[in-house]
């Protein structure tokens, strides 16, 4: 097993540094062809003279050729200097780990909901095929897997606004900074709630579809036909032999997901005023904003390799026909 990570781990090396060669180069091409300078933002200060501009330009090293700002920009990535960002003149590791810990917990918190509502909801539903209820949740899925999480978003925040019953944007409340810790706790709980349940309805809807369709083709399994032969109770027929063949497809979407931790929902983010990665990270991709976009998308792209490592290493625990093999 350690043999396997180990293994994966050095295969993910030579996939970051094409990655990253790649999105280097498309934000090259941006700053070429569509005249998207990172420092036009301070160019448009009347008071900035050309030749501070220039200064500016040398010091951040955008006026060598590509393939030397791309080495001298890995070479310091890899000693764990993401540069300086162009638009907030600070260090890209600072501002990052300050927006990373809000993201991670939203996400958390939004996969943590989806998987325990959906999988038993699709369990449920593929047991009780064509019952009322089936039919009532099917057409509810229908209506929030074609739904914007964005349109889903402004409804909440309107709702929040007209009830008064939860917070209208933000992660924390006037008076945070004097409250207990259990104080604190609960408030960013409620700060959270909105944007978790925006953005895990439209994830239960498909996720809850996707096991409900794997159940049932699992139960029409001629082994399922056999165990229910043989005497055994629904109830083992169904948790012990269907539903663990059933969402094997399932977990391989862990490693997506995991990626979504970091790179989170940034209009749901924007909408809902919660200081995470996705909100910044857009407003770098629009601004140019090179070191920033590269170090959300390496650490993005990391995180979808490592989900898909999980992924695979669940699959093994869950299903012991799944050998690993370094």
């Amino acid at each position: 097993m350690l043999r396997y990570v180990l293994k994966r781990f050095i295969q993910m090396i030579p996939l970051l540094l094409i990655i990253s060669f790649v999105a280097f180069g498309i934000i090259r091409v941006a700053e070429v062809f569509a005249n998207a300078d990172p420092l036009a933002q301070l160019a448009m200060n009347p008071s900035i003279t050309e030749e501070t501009l220039n200064r500016e330009r040398e010091r951040l090293a955008l006026d060598k050729p590509f393939l030397v700002r791309y080495t001298v920009w890995l070479k310091n990535f890899v000693t764990g200097n993401m540069g300086e960002s162009y638009a907030y003149k600070a260090p890209v590791s600072t501002l990052i780990a300050s927006r990373l810990s809000n993201t991670v917990i939203l996400g958390l918190s939004t996969l943590i909901f989806t998987w325990l509502i959906a999988l038993p909801l699709g369990i449920y539903l593929a047991v009780r095929q064509y019952s009322f209820i089936d039919q009532f949740f099917s057409s509810i899925s229908y209506f929030f897997m074609g739904f914007p999480d964005f349109f889903l978003a402004i409804i909440f925040l309107l709702l929040a606004a007209v009830t008064g019953w939860f917070p209208i944007g933000g992660m924390t409340s006037t008076g945070y900074a004097e409250m207990s810790t259990m104080g604190k706790a609960i408030n960013v709980g409620h700060h959270l709630i909105l944007p978790t349940l925006t953005l895990s309805l439209i994830s239960i809807a498909s996720l809850q579809r996707r096991m409900r369709a794997n159940m049932l083709d699992i139960l029409g399994e001629e082994y399922i036909k056999t165990a229910r032969a043989k005497g055994l109770s629904e109830r083992k027929v169904i948790y012990k032999h269907a539903v663990r063949n059933a969402i094997n497809p399932i977990i391989t979407l862990l490693g997506f997901e995991i990626a979504g931790l970091i790179s989170g929902a940034a209009f749901v983010e924007i909408i809902f005023n919660w200081p995470g990665l996705g909100n910044m990270m857009l407003q770098a991709v629009l601004g140019t904003d090179l070191n920033l976009v590269m170090a959300g998308l390496v650490i993005s792209s990391f995180m979808l390799l490592l989900g898909n490592l999980i992924a695979d290493l669940l699959l093994a625990a869950v299903d012991p026909r799944i050998k690993l093999e370094a």
